[in-house]
């Protein structure tokens, strides 16, 4: 197979090594307790790493069959410098070393397929001044809160003393980086969150934000609101190997319940929304499972060509919004034949077709919606 080396070792293998910092310890993941797992090095050479992507993603891609064929998943891969690697590698439980080898690849390189044409262009507006973004934020957890002692953890640093006499912000792009990150560290829903979405939901609806920050702050639910999916999709190979059942985690169903709550008012301003916000309400509607008319009806009116990259994601959105299940299987087969990533997701059999399309959801509406806002503001 061209690895360079290869082990076997029992899960948590460090905890027997009275040498270890975790000699002794309880394990991380007891789930795993007595199970073993596979390390290998691999080495490729002779390429840019951008062009080697097509090639990588079909190796794990193929390496998830291989465990998933012996009863087991894969728990991920790294990448890294091939001397430094192999230099850290542990060797307990060798099975393979083939010191220099190198795996072969195929020639030519396979290539990502080519991406359909874009929908028309949508004017999101711009993110606005940051000390203007930054005030209707102030304004809001006041409204709300009235002071940090009372506002929940994540908005609390809005009404302190020190956050009002500290730098100001170069863009509203870092304000809400800032206060996304705040909410949802590292993306992970936490009691925190669940608690912070009624102030989201607020400033979204709030009159003195700018178009675009609105936009953003409605990306920025939907990723919220898509995390149980996205944890169901990553896990599902770990969860049948193991004979579970995935269970969503309570903060990721309460922050998706917390949006849903606030969703109608959202959707009561419907007419006088431009397109690119009605795409987000639709996709935010779909991952909260509402099924409102004005909704339900607006993918077919939206202006996507067909063939179109949008047209697409809009199939996508309907298929959700009327509960179709059968109509996500060819919604998805034909995002999956332009987007690597929704390929790579949907290749395993263990995914659950509504939740995939729940959990890529977010992303396609992103992509469309992104360059519509002024060029100032990149896509994270």
């Amino acid at each position: 197979m061209g690895h360079r080396l290869t082990a076997v070792r029992v899960h948590g293998h460090f905890r027997f090594a009275p040498s270890s910092f975790w000699y002794g310890r309880p394990s991380m993941d007891p789930e795993l307790e007595g199970w073993w797992q596979v390390f290998s090095l691999a080495v490729h050479s002779g390429y840019e790493r951008g062009a080697l992507e097509p090639f990588l993603r079909g190796e794990r891609i193929r390496v998830a069959q291989v465990a998933r064929d012996h009863g087991g998943f894969q728990q991920g891969c790294g990448e890294g410098h091939a001397a430094t690697l192999e230099s850290i590698f542990t060797r307990d439980g060798l099975v393979h070393e083939q010191p220099g080898a190198q795996v072969a690849l195929p020639s030519p390189l396979p290539e990502d397929p080519a991406r359909p044409p874009a929908g028309p262009p949508w004017n999101a507006g711009g993110a606005g001044e940051p000390a203007a973004v930054v005030q209707a934020a102030v304004a809001v957890a006041e409204r709300l809160y009235g002071s940090a002692e009372d506002a929940p953890d994540a908005v609390g640093w809005l009404l302190d003393e020190e956050f009002a006499f500290g730098e100001p912000y170069g863009t509203a792009d870092e304000f809400l980086g800032d206060l996304a990150d705040a909410v949802a560290h590292q993306g992970t829903c936490t009691d925190t969150t669940v608690e912070a979405i009624p102030f989201l939901l607020e400033l979204v609806r709030d009159g003195g934000l700018a178009p675009g920050s609105r936009l953003i702050l409605l990306c920025d639910l939907m990723r919220l609101g898509a995390s149980g999916p996205a944890a169901a999709v990553a896990l599902a190979d770990r969860i049948t190997a193991l004979g579970g059942v995935q269970d969503e985690s309570a903060a990721d169903h309460l922050t998706r319940q917390a949006i849903g709550r606030g969703l109608p008012t959202l959707l009561s301003r419907w007419d006088d929304e431009s397109d690119a916000v009605r795409f987000a309400l639709a996709a935010l509607a779909a991952l909260c499972g509402t099924h409102d008319r004005h909704v339900r009806a607006w993918p077919a009116a939206l202006p996507a060509p067909a063939h179109s990259s949008r047209a697409d994601a809009a199939s996508l959105m309907a298929a959700l919004l009327s509960d179709d299940r059968k109509g996500l299987i060819p919604a998805l087969d034909r995002l999956a034949s332009w987007l690597p990533g929704v390929a790579e997701k949907a290749a395993g059999p263990n995914v659950d077709r509504e939740q995939l399309a729940l959990a890529v959801l977010p992303d396609l509406v992103r992509e469309e919606v992104w360059p519509g806002l002024t060029p100032e503001h990149d896509l994270p």
